[in-house]
């Protein structure tokens, strides 16, 4: 970097710091300078910055001279779309053209040539703040701030999408902090500082996001075509309270994840909207080329997979998102880890947010706040082979060939995705509720999912999926068809739910034009014509339709297990109705509470008695009636437990009879057990034990696993529990669910059948 003195007004010797610099660059910067001699009528000095000498000069000549950085920029033109991916690859910065390109636009236009001055800051201050971080020297530490100075005087000329961070490595690594972090690393792992120091920065340098403009471009041109099958809704209520927390903290977006393109989707909803591009946490196993290289170069944070027991590698993790939320930079990730199979959120994973957690507590910075962001699609391309991934089938590994085949299959035409911000929450705030900050991450994390399924809307495609499940293998006419969807959106409608677009679900065009879609993606087939033309899920596509209900059942839960209360109160003629069947309840919200997120008991129990007025407003006032339970059952409008419940139900019944078949003694074989409950679930659909396909599933056999295992009925853990007890009872209760949501299916399908006798 050069070095230009002149007498400020303050009498402070100003020192301008500019970059090394092209012939052309050099000539306006010169020209630049000349403008601005001291009142003696002498000019500039020049010093090269990179020349860390002439820097170690200026701070043993004394004084304390005022550093103003400089640079020489070239503006982008803006109506140059041409962004090749070749100069994606390369790390070239549009703002820097190549010097041959150079003078012949300095003379075409000379507009877009400016010398660009950041903030500037006084020698002492610098060295104060080098002194309290430590580590490297001065010099280094003053090139870098300089440069951290342009890129934000960068940003006041291109806007905050742009934000990129250099010198990223030497900022984390050229601190006291990271030096006393390896001696303690090293002396915990017994090893040696110096190569614990290089592990660490090699593992920096490997996630590190190395932004540059011009990739940033390319990627969203890209995006831009990959998505180009989905047309954008984006509900923009709550951007504004998103705008204003960002002035002061960084952001972490954590959408619903359902596919690949989510990243791509959610990128131009942000941006339009006014917020920066996020640093994206993503698996290593996209990295793969070209895609690889050109989202790392436009934010995309690539992560090991596997990183247990790679103590230097999480440590350096932890310190990266330390500079990141320290700088107040955007993040995003998905909390469920992965793309969901079913159509509904997954679990959410802590990991990322562990570290988060630990960086922010480790961090001098204001506090950070979570954004639940849902994220859904009227259709989706890789449906079909998620739905044969829980079937069994073996994942495709993500590669070149297989991105040209998800590409060419995003040239048809899919529908809308659809983007939703939830309520924002301080990351700080919910820490500071538990002691144990374990499960103060897990309750956070709950908290995410929660909030994100508050925003996600009943679609109309997922609606007419909701009306052709549960109900076995039966085609509908037009008119079934009506008889099951009027109440639904009469529900939907009376709870006030959100809908995607804000479409009126009243309006018969909305449910015609999703099952046309769905026709035409062959989910649903139709037989006849006119008005004996039926409507009928197409071979193999139960586990697709579920994946569409699945977007919109976390709305129906609640209601579903109040139905399943209802029966049980009426067959097993509970003698403290109220207080059965709230026991009733519990029970069944226990038994799927790693199925779905439910609110606290409070919160459960409030909307239990609201789904119960929505039946029968008066049951308050007629709760000591003998058959209010069965005259309520009757008055049910829609019947929704067995749409809702019947493929997770029968999916666990199918876990907890292979269980008991297994032998208690010796070593559980997990993945032999998974084969067993697909084998054991393909013999009950062909002997018409279980109604649907749907519930053929490793998604829903993992679950039900992890519910027999805290139940004690899997493995011995040493505490007493009769695992063979425990087994018998979780079958039992298993087989007593199923019989109960089948009923209300029988109850289903009887008013179908009274409505094809008026016919």
């Amino acid at each position: 970097m050069n070095v230009a003195a002149e007498e400020g007004a303050s009498g402070r010797v100003r020192v301008y710091l500019t970059e090394s610099m092209s012939p052309t660059e050099a000539e306006v910067m010169n020209s630049w300078l000349g403008d601005r001699r001291s009142g003696n009528g002498s000019g500039p000095r020049v010093v090269e910055a990179a020349d860390e000498e002439a820097l170690a000069k200026l701070v043993r000549d004394g004084g304390d001279p005022l550093l103003t950085p400089v640079r020489v920029i070239w503006m982008p033109d803006k109506e140059d779309g041409n962004h090749r991916l070749r100069d994606a690859l390369s790390n070239r910065d549009p703002l820097h053209p190549p010097a041959n390109a150079q003078r012949r636009l300095l003379r075409v236009e000379p507009d877009r040539c400016r010398v660009l001055e950041g903030e500037a800051a006084p020698l002492s201050d610098l060295a104060n703040r080098f002194a309290e971080r430590g580590g490297g020297s001065l010099p280094r530490f003053i090139r870098r701030q300089a440069a951290l100075a342009l890129e934000r005087a960068e940003r006041s000329l291109l806007g905050t999408q742009y934000k990129v961070a250099r010198f990223v490595v030497d900022d984390i690594a050229e601190t006291n902090r990271f030096r006393d972090g390896i001696l303690e690393l090293a002396q915990r792992l017994k090893a040696a500082p110096d190569q614990v120091a290089s592990d660490a920065r090699e593992a920096l340098n490997e996630m590190v996001a190395a932004q540059s403009r011009r990739a940033i471009a390319v990627w969203d041109q890209l995006g831009h075509y990959f998505s180009r099958a989905y047309r954008l809704d984006v509900n923009t209520q709550g951007f504004a309270e998103l705008r204003r927390l960002n002035e002061h903290h960084s952001l972490v977006f954590l959408p619903s994840h359902r596919s690949y393109l989510d990243p791509l989707v959610l990128r131009p909803a942000l941006v339009a909207n006014g917020l920066p591009l996020n640093h994206v946490m993503g698996g290593l196993n996209v990295g793969f080329w070209p895609i690889g290289p050109i989202s790392k170069r436009s934010g995309t944070v690539f992560i090991r997979r596997k990183i247990e027991g790679d103590e230097i590698y999480k440590w350096a993790l932890s310190e990266y998102m330390r500079y990141l939320i320290g700088k107040r930079f955007n993040l995003e990730w998905y909390i469920e880890g992965g793309r969901s199979r079913t159509g509904k959120l997954r679990p959410p994973r802590y990991g990322l947010l562990n570290y988060l957690s630990r960086a922010l507590q480790n961090s001098e910075g204001a506090d950070v706040y979570l954004v639940p962001v849902s994220i859904t699609y009227d259709q989706l391309y890789e449906v079909s082979a998620m739905a044969a991934e829980a079937h069994g089938a073996a994942k495709s590994k993500e590669g070149l060939r297989w991105l040209l085949g998800y590409v060419r299959a995003q040239g048809e035409r899919h529908g809308v995705a659809h983007v939703s911000i939830g309520r924002p929450l301080s990351l700080a705030e919910h820490l500071s509720q538990e002691t144990d900050q374990r499960l103060a991450v897990q309750k956070t994390a709950f908290e995410v999912c929660h909030r994100i399924n508050e925003v996600t809307p009943v679609t109309a495609s997922s609606l007419v999926m909701l009306a052709f499940l549960g109900i076995e293998d039966r085609a509908l006419t037009v008119g079934e068809l009506q008889a099951i969807l009027g109440p639904m959106v009469k529900y939907i409608t009376d709870r006030e739910l959100p809908t995607a677009g804000d479409v009126d679900l009243t309006n018969p065009q909305v449910i015609r034009t999703a099952v046309q879609t769905h026709l035409d993606s062959g989910v649903l087939r139709s037989f006849g014509s006119g008005e004996g033309r039926v409507y009928y899920l197409g071979r193999n596509q139960h586990l697709v339709a579920a994946f569409y209900r699945n977007n919109t059942i976390h709305f129906l839960v609640v209601r579903a297990i109040t139905e399943m209360g209802l029966l049980a109160a009426a067959e097993e003629g509970f003698t403290d109705r109220l207080a059965d069947s709230w026991a009733e309840a519990l029970r069944l919200r226990d038994l799927l509470k790693f199925e779905f997120f439910f609110g606290d008991k409070e919160e459960f129990r409030a909307q239990a008695r609201a789904e119960l007025s929505l039946i029968v407003p008066d049951w308050e006032a007629r709760i000591d009636e003998e058959n209010i339970a069965r005259t309520a059952l009757a008055s049910v409008s829609p019947y929704l437990a067995h749409r809702v419940l019947q493929p997770f139900l029968e999916s666990y019944l199918v876990v907890a009879e292979q269980l008991s078949r297994c032998p208690v003694e010796g070593e559980f074989d997990e993945p032999r057990f998974m084969a067993d409950c697909l084998e054991l679930a393909e013999e009950y659909r062909l002997r018409q034990q279980i109604a649907s396909t749907e519930s053929i599933s490793n998604e829903l056999f993992a679950t039900a696993l992890k519910l027999a295992r805290n139940r004690g009925a899997v493995e011995d853990r040493g505490d007493g529990v009769d695992v063979a007890a425990q087994r018998q009872a979780f079958v039992q209760e298993i087989r007593t669910t199923v019989d109960r949501v089948r009923r209300i299916r029988a109850l289903a399908n009887e008013r179908l059948d009274r409505l094809e006798d008026v016919r």
